[in-house]
């Protein structure tokens, strides 16, 4: 969830704004977005939001935080294109103002002055930011990497962070996912030659790629490497069709006539002369390959003839999934392909060294990592001559004041994790999600009771129901049992003339509760209901 917010006197501009994915307790969570309480208390100081490229780790919440804060999106063509197809599915287009900026471009906002300079990363039109304000000037790398022979485009303009660092940088904030590393991260390029070697040694094999949906630059590789080899391309899962569309009408996807066909002809054409690239290389369940590899995909079936090349590396905590996925595709009887056909699109250690050298800050700032990786930056940055008190490592929420005078953590904001539910946004919190994971664990009984209204007699109950706890027609006795000890509970609650609901509602919790730990070890949610008649 990268969003960062640069505050000078009135003004704040916004650094990307992005969204993680649930984790594994998150129970029915769809999507994670950053909590934007310090924006909402101060909206009118609010600019805009500068996006570094089109990765939904960087764009992701933006439909979810421009409802509440509306303001303009400045970023790069092909990024406001992946933008502006996400607006339109949450039907916000119209009401949100968008910017494209081209590289070399200042903006002024407020008392900010924004350059656009042009990197390289796994997506094409990704920018860092040089950030000019009264106080300094921050330079921000968003994700990048040194990439001479770049697929499309250009190479990163190194020439101007040289002209920026000579003027004087207050402070870096550099991206820090490959810093353990230590060389170079190898040119895209590369990977075009792996997968000619591919296609030439399968020309038996009908052919599946699995990548990052963003990833334009491989996908305009395996579409290059199939037209070479005469083969048809089919595109499948939702969001690889979606950028792919975008990035062919922005005219960065270079697709030669009729080599893209429809799902629906693959039938038409033999095997070996055709290729799926398709969305799953992290095991999402329901991602096109994990539903193939499963027998679920109602269009592909995995065949003894297949290969699926895996063109990615798991994103760490994925990588039980993609394992998981693998062994379905080859007990299918397919062959698997996953060792060499994937370049970072993050800088390693020779090229961090490259950016410092030529933007010499006077303050580093390891962003865009693990803790592990932000640490293995400070190393590198304190090889290269900053002070350790120079180098500052923050957490989410802390606020970072910095001059030519100094730098240092003056306060912390309210930050944290908004969960996305459907369409609920932010409804389920904390509580809600121990309450699932209880119900997730142990399961719920629920107890109907009746009451006479006024006297408070009871008049019919006390019913069991359960689910989740125990298979009640195999546990029959478990269930006796606990009906004698809540008949039990409730003539006692009746003798000692008890009509306060909650004194009653407590009553048979405790007591139920009590029989079914001592039987059984769990401890079931435990909901009694009372109606009055």
């Amino acid at each position: 969830m990268n969003i960062t917010a640069f505050e000078y006197e009135d003004s704040i501009i916004v650094v990307d704004c992005g969204l993680s994915f649930p984790e594994d307790d998150m129970l029915g969570i769809d999507l994670v977005i950053p909590d934007i309480t310090y924006l909402r208390d101060n909206i009118e100081k609010v600019k805009g939001f500068f996006i570094t490229h089109g990765h939904e780790d960087h764009i992701g919440a933006l439909p979810y935080v421009l409802r509440e804060i509306n303001v303009p999106i400045y970023a790069t063509k092909l990024t406001n294109g992946i933008i502006e197809h996400k607006l339109k599915e949450h039907s916000m287009l119209t009401k949100v103002k968008r910017k494209v900026v081209k590289y070399g471009q200042h903006i002024n906002l407020g008392c900010f002055r924004v350059e656009f300079i042009r990197t390289n990363h796994s997506i094409q039109d990704a920018a860092a930011l040089a950030i000019y304000s009264g106080a300094g000037t921050i330079v921000h790398t968003g994700d990048f990497k040194v990439d001479y022979t770049p697929v499309y485009g250009d190479a990163i303009d190194l020439q101007r962070f040289g002209e920026i660092g000579k003027k004087g940088v207050l402070a870096l904030m550099c991206d820090s996912t490959n810093a353990e590393r230590p060389g170079f991260t190898m040119s895209e390029k590369t990977v075009g030659k792996t997968f000619d070697n591919i296609f030439s040694d399968h020309k038996n094999n009908r052919i599946i790629v699995a990548t990052f949906a963003s990833n334009v630059d491989r996908v305009q590789q395996i579409i290059n490497t199939a037209y070479k080899f005469d083969r048809k391309v089919v595109v499948e899962g939702r969001s690889m069709v979606n950028i792919i569309a975008t990035a062919s009408e922005l005219g960065y996807l270079n697709i030669p006539d009729n080599t893209l066909i429809e799902i629906e002809q693959l039938k038409n054409y033999p095997d070996e002369k055709t290729v799926l690239i398709t969305t799953g290389s992290q095991g999402e369940p329901l991602a096109a390959l994990s539903r193939m590899a499963s027998g679920m995909h109602r269009k592909v079936k995995i065949q003894p003839n297949d290969l699926i090349v895996f063109s990615s590396n798991p994103i760490p905590g994925n990588e039980k999934a993609v394992s998981k996925v693998i062994n379905d595709l080859y007990v299918q009887g397919a062959e698997v392909i996953f060792h060499d056909t994937h370049v970072s699109g993050h800088a390693c250690q020779e090229e961090m060294k490259l950016i410092y050298s030529l933007v010499r800050p006077k303050y580093s700032i390891p962003v865009h990592g693990e803790y592990k990786h932000r640490k293995a930056q400070a190393q590198v940055a304190q090889e290269l001559g900053i002070s350790k008190e120079n180098i500052l490592m923050l957490s989410s929420g802390d606020v970072l004041e910095l001059d030519e005078e100094g730098a240092k953590v003056v306060d912390k904001v309210q930050v944290g994790a908004v969960f996305v539910d459907g369409l609920g946004v932010g409804d389920v919190g904390n509580i809600v999600m121990r309450d699932r994971q209880h119900l997730a664990e142990d399961g719920i009984i629920i107890v109907v009771l009746t009451l006479e209204s006024g006297s408070g007699q009871i008049l019919a109950g006390p019913d069991i129901v359960s689910r989740g706890f125990v298979y009640v027609r195999g546990s029959e006795s478990l269930m006796d049992e606990a009906q004698h000890v809540l008949n039990d509970t409730v003539y006692q609650i009746s003798e000692k003339g008890i009509t306060d609901w909650g004194k009653i509602k407590t009553e048979i919790k405790d007591s139920l509760g009590e029989y079914v730990w001592k039987k059984t070890k769990r401890r079931p949610m435990i909901m009694p209901i009372i109606m009055e008649v």
